[in-house]
């Protein structure tokens, strides 16, 4: 499968290309302008240093009347000449140089002002009405060199600056996106039971539109579950009347039928209108696990809760003495509806007592880490079938009597509420028996 382009991560590296090359290119036109400046410098130099030493020479040179011997000016001390020059006569006689001038560099003088050979930049000044001249030679490697220095000096930093902006546009794209990821988050949280609209107030101005036609889908899928839930409801508590009408009809019928065929026949009827109301009962249970309202407001502890389910089980007269309840002392709260952990915990008690051998005990228990599991002896469930008990009406390989939806019911709730609902055979702690265990909370913030 193709893995989806990242757009956090399109951005950070565009981003941080394009500055590099911003860097980069604002460094070599840097560069550029410095060179020109440089040569501007140096030639500056090469010019003053031409009209400083060529009156000197003319006195110089005066003063020593008709013989004019070479002078070769030597240096105080040792050390590096990036400036040379000659001073010559008007028929190109050498009158004085540097010390280091090396005359196959000074061309023969055309006229003032600078030349430039592919060894030297060179400058020359006339005095005396073009009787004496003087030629500056400066390398050019000195100008490509003092130019690559200062290149180096500007690139340089890039070193430190190219990786400070790859780190700080992948913070700053990371920082914007925050709230995009936390929108995704919010969304990927929702579920049946958890419809309520996204916070936009931190969004984006970008993401706002999104955001909320996300709320308007939302809403819809509200509304759409609801009317589900509610027709559901609706027919199920609308058969109430009719089956309780009949099923009293019928044990009328049984009261008064002589016994034999016909009393047979109006027992099994009388229990079949009984399991059909159970039916319309789990139907409700079944709609309201699916609809919307599976989480409170505020949190609120189950405590009590299961306590008085459980005393629903410990007052009939069947299950009177097959309930083994643990409780915490301490309140363990939690943000799902009281009703609907109601009807999960009476789910999952009536699935245990309905399937755990006679004479055996039913563990319900409730710990502080928001852990509800209930428990039952029996031979152990295959894990191929452990896998369908889910699903609805599946009863597994077991002759109880029963709807096959109560651990459907269960899983609706707990799926649509943030918990997590683990089946377990054999039961924890146990080589036989079969265990409910729900984590409540998983999914909620």
């Amino acid at each position: 499968m193709r893995k989806r382009a990242s757009l956090q991560r399109h951005l950070a590296i565009g981003l941080a290309i394009g500055v590099s090359v911003m860097w980069i290119a604002a460094t070599a036109a840097a560069a550029l302008i410095v060179r020109a400046e440089l040569d501007e410098v140096f030639d500056s130099a090469m010019q003053e240093t031409a009209q400083r030493i060529l009156p000197l020479a003319v006195i110089d040179i005066i003063s020593q009347g008709e013989e004019r011997p070479t002078q070769r000016i030597l240096s105080i001390r040792k050390h590096d000449e990036h400036l040379n020059y000659v001073v010559r006569d008007e028929k190109g006689n050498v009158l004085m140089r540097s010390h280091d001038a090396e005359l196959n560099i000074f061309p023969p003088f055309e006229k003032t002002g600078f030349t430039t050979t592919e060894t030297h930049r060179l400058y020359s000044e006339a005095a005396v009405r073009g009787t004496v001249t003087i030629t500056i030679a400066e390398p050019l490697d000195d100008r490509r060199k003092a130019t690559l220095d200062a290149a180096m000096a500007l690139a340089l930093p890039l070193g430190v600056l190219i990786p400070a902006s790859f780190v700080g546009v992948w913070w700053l794209v990371r920082r914007s996106m925050r709230p995009v990821h936390v929108f995704g988050d919010q969304i990927e949280r929702r579920g049946s039971g958890d419809l309520t609209p996204v916070d936009t107030a931190s969004l984006p101005r970008e993401i706002t539109p999104i955001a909320d036609g996300v709320n308007r889908l939302m809403e819809r899928l509200r509304r759409a579950l609801e009317a589900e839930r509610i027709f559901t409801a609706n027919s199920a508590h609308e058969l109430r009347t009719p089956i309780a009408a009949a099923l009293a009809q019928t044990q009328r019928l049984v009261a008064e039928a002589p016994r034999g065929p016909l009393q047979d026949r109006a027992r099994d009827i009388e229990g079949a209108l009984h399991s059909l109301a159970r039916l319309g009962e789990k139907l409700m249970q079944l709609a309201k696990a699916e609809g919307g309202g599976l989480i409170a407001a505020k949190p609120h502890n189950l405590v009590p809760i299961l306590s008085l389910v459980a005393n629903d089980f410990t007052r009939a007269a069947a299950t009177a003495d097959r309930l083994d309840l643990r409780l915490p002392k301490e309140p363990v709260m939690s943000r799902m509806d009281a009703d609907v952990f109601a009807i999960l915990a009476r789910n999952l008690i009536e699935n245990g007592m309905k399937h755990a051998p006679a004479g055996t005990r039913v563990a319900v228990s409730l710990t502080s880490e928001r852990v509800f599991s209930v428990s039952n002896a029996g031979p152990p469930v295959a894990p191929e079938v452990l896998k369908t008990l889910t699903r609805r009406f599946a009863r597994g390989e077991t002759s109880a009597d029963g709807t096959g939806l109560g651990l459907a019911i269960a899983e609706s709730i707990a799926a649509g509420a943030g918990a997590r609902l683990e089946l377990l055979s054999p039961a924890s702690g146990r080589k036989d028996g079969f265990e409910a265990r729900v984590y409540l909370d998983q999914g909620q913030a």
